[in-house]
Order: C-alpha cells, then structure tokens, then sequence
C-alpha cells in the first residue's frame, strides 16, 4: 500500500488557497486540498506497523504554529511555484526526519522543503503570474495534528487517520470515531 502523512489547514485558509491554485489554471486544484506534505508517497509493506509508528511520533509531538508566507519556485528542476513555510519549518523537518524512519525509511531524490504548492505543471507564465501574485501572501495558523493518507486503488488519497499531537488514539480511529487518551 502507498501512503503520504500531511499537515492540514483551517477551511478558510484552504478554501482560500485552493482558489488562487485553480486561477493559475492548476489541473489538481480541486482534487488536493492546501497541505505541507510530510512524507510523500511512500510504499509500505506493514500496514499496522506504520500506522504504530506515525501514532507513536504524533502522540510525542506538542502543537506548534505554522506562518506560510511568500513565493519559491523548484524551477527548473521542477515546474513548480509555492508557499514558503517560515514559522514552523523547523518542526516540519523533524517530523519528517522522525516519519522516514522504521516502515517509511527509503532514500529520496530531493532534500526534503516544507512548502505549500500552489502551481504545478502550468504554463510558464502561470508560473510566473503565481510567484508573482502570491508574493505578499502570508497566513499564520495552529497545528495539532497531521493526517495518514492511503492512495486507494482509483488514485486518490484517502484519509485513514487524523492524528492529534501529544494524545493516545486508540483503534476505533481508523473507521472515523475518536480516540481515547
């Protein structure tokens, strides 16, 4: 099974997002919602022992504050204009680095970068308009939680578990009821 753990966003600020995204004429747009990717598309072999092992990093995790704030591209490795991650960005590698460990460690072809995408295989100058238009865009906001993703048999990213920083969930989490600390 393939598998992916993100960060979130408050609804207005995703609401928010995922409209400028669709006016860069971004194909996914609707089909992602806003997030920082912590671990990206990862095969597993143990389900089980991943969903341990990413509970076990958020329950030790405390709450912090993400500020995404001002354009980067990945140009011209990758057509690619974003959000950077300025308050925040340090938690964000550490929980990466703790997440690539165990079930989910693999070598990666890039350095890990918090960021926030909002284009991805446009036109140049969709490219250039994002960078541009988003430049002074800032939003900051609380994060208690990140989410396991499953890539189900039709492509899309599932939500499996939403797991609350520095709590006990227990196994009723993957049918959507809340854990118990």
């Amino acid at each position: 099974m393939s598998i992916g753990v993100i960060l979130g966003f408050p609804a207005d600020i995703a609401e928010d997002l995922q409209r400028w995204r669709a006016s860069f004429g971004d194909p996914m747009a609707g089909v992602i919602p806003a997030h920082i990717t912590l671990v990206t598309t990862t095969m597993t072999q143990d389900w089980e022992a991943t969903r341990s092992h990413v509970r076990e990093i958020a329950r030790k995790q405390d709450p912090f504050t993400v500020t995404i704030a001002g354009t980067g591209s990945f140009r011209p490795v990758s057509p690619v204009v974003f959000l950077n991650v300025e308050d925040g960005f340090g938690d964000c590698v550490s929980l990466h680095q703790q997440l690539q460990t165990g079930p989910l460690e693999r070598e990666l072809p890039f350095a890990y970068h918090p960021h926030v995408t909002i284009a991805h295989d446009v036109a140049p100058e969709s490219l250039d308009e994002a960078e541009t238009v988003l430049k002074d865009y800032r939003a900051t906001f609380p994060v208690a939680s990140m989410g396991l993703y499953e890539h189900d048999d039709n492509g899309i990213w599932q939500l499996r578990e939403e797991l609350d920083f520095g709590t006990e969930r227990d196994d009723r989490s993957r049918d959507g009821a809340a854990g118990a600390r």
